[in-house]
Order: C-alpha cells, then structure tokens, then sequence
C-alpha cells in the first residue's frame, strides 16, 4: 500500500481563468465582423473631411460644400448603422449573457464536481491507509499474543520443572532424614 502523501492530488483549484478570456485584438475582430459598416461610415466620413480639405486648399468653394455635405451624410449613416446595430445585436447581446451565464454556471458546477470528487478520493485514501493501519496493529497484537503464549508454556514448563525440582529435593531431604 502506497503511503498517504505519496503523490499530490489533482486540485479543482489549479485553473487560470485569465487564460481563456478573449484579449482585446479578437474583440475587435469579433466586433468588426458583426458591425461591418460602422467602420465603413467611418471610412467614408474621413474621406469626405479629406476631400473637403484638399478642395478648400484648391479654393474650390462648390466641392468643399459637397464633401462637407457628403461627411454629414456619411456621419448620418455612420450614427444610423450604429442605433440599427444596437437595436440588431441587442437579442444577441442578451442571447450571449445568458450563454455565457450557463458556461460559468457549468463551469461551477464541474468545478464543484471535481471539488467533492477530490474529497472522496482523499476520504477513499484516508480509509484505506487506516484499514492497513488497523490490519498492520491486528498482526502485531496476533504475534504478541502467540509469542506470549510460547512465553507462557515456556513459563508453565519451567515452573513445573521447578516445582519438580523442589519435590525431589524434598523428597530426598526427607528421605534421609
């Protein structure tokens, strides 16, 4: 039987929740994928301030309205796609808190479950490091008492052979008297 503090268990507490959490470049790609024209209303409104400069500095007040206009209205579609995404993705975002609320909830629960198997096998272990314990004491007291009985009869013939002894020499001291 291996000793009780042979090898360490595995733990329930040896996680790094840290390492699975989503890092701030895969957010961005994330967002990027679900609200493709925010970043192209963007692109369009600095397209616009860009055109609107370069025609300001040409002098040509006509097109520097235009791209002045085109910002606006890129900046309108910018601000709309935004309120249509929100309103969009909201079940989503709510979809996903409630997913993620079941992962944790999951995740608790399989931590609980290794936790209270992890004390089985330590109670498991616990149980049979005693078990050997008692068998270990039970072989003991068994060779104490056989050799105490070989004491003991070794004891019983000594003291009988004493005593035998003692009657013969009474015998012979009272013999020749």
């Amino acid at each position: 039987m291996s000793s009780p503090h042979s090898a360490p268990l595995p733990s329930s507490f040896d996680e790094n929740e840290d390492f699975y959490n989503e890092n701030r470049s895969s957010k961005i790609f994330r967002r990027l994928r679900e609200e493709p024209l925010i970043p192209f209303g963007c692109a369009l409104t600095v397209w616009a301030i860009v055109g609107a400069t370069r025609s300001m500095r040409k002098g040509d007040h006509k097109m520097t309205n235009t791209y002045f206009r085109r910002r606006l209205y890129a900046q309108a579609f910018t601000i709309a796609v935004l309120v249509g995404g929100n309103v969009y993705w909201q079940k989503d975002r709510v979809k996903r808190k409630d997913y993620e609320k079941k992962v944790e909830e999951g995740k608790r629960l399989e931590k609980r479950e290794r936790w209270l198997k992890e004390l089985d096998m330590r109670d498991e272990e616990e149980k049979a490091w005693k078990e050997g314990r008692g068998r270990r004491r039970a072989y003991l007291q068994e060779r104490v008492e056989e050799v105490g009985e070989v004491v003991g009869e070794g004891a019983k013939g000594v003291t009988e052979q004493v005593k035998e002894k003692t009657r013969e020499l009474k015998d012979k001291v009272v013999g020749d008297k």
